[in-house]
């Protein structure tokens, strides 16, 4: 999804985790984040939103790209 916006929590490391995100004209708050995983080049951040919404946001940690990949309505 070219228009996602996420900004992140940088502690020890650079995005280490999802504060807020923008789908759009929509900016959303990350409640909790519900499990994270890793694959060989990117991070999984499942995450609970102030819409009440679950999303899943992938870190493609080579390329520095965000992408949205599940979304379940609440």
């Amino acid at each position: 999804m070219s228009d996602l916006k996420v900004d992140c929590y940088a502690g020890y490391t650079a995005d280490q985790r999802p504060q807020r995100f923008t789908i759009g004209a929509q900016t959303l708050e990350v409640r909790e984040i519900e499990d994270q995983w890793y694959s060989p080049a990117s991070k999984y951040f499942r995450v609970r939103a102030s819409d009440g919404n679950i999303y899943v946001l992938r870190h493609d940690e080579e390329h520095d790209r965000w992408t949205l990949d599940a979304f379940r309505k609440c």
